[in-house]
């Protein structure tokens, strides 16, 4: 159970750090369309 947990905190660590790169991508995407 241990060991799931830690690769679950794991998965969402790099989920919330995919969303961040994104995020900065598509403000980066909007400030040149403007």
């Amino acid at each position: 159970m241990a060991k799931k947990a830690k690769k679950a905190k794991k998965a969402v660590k790099k989920a919330k750090s995919a969303v961040k790169k994104t995020a900065k991508k598509t403000r980066k995407v909007a400030k040149k369309k403007k």
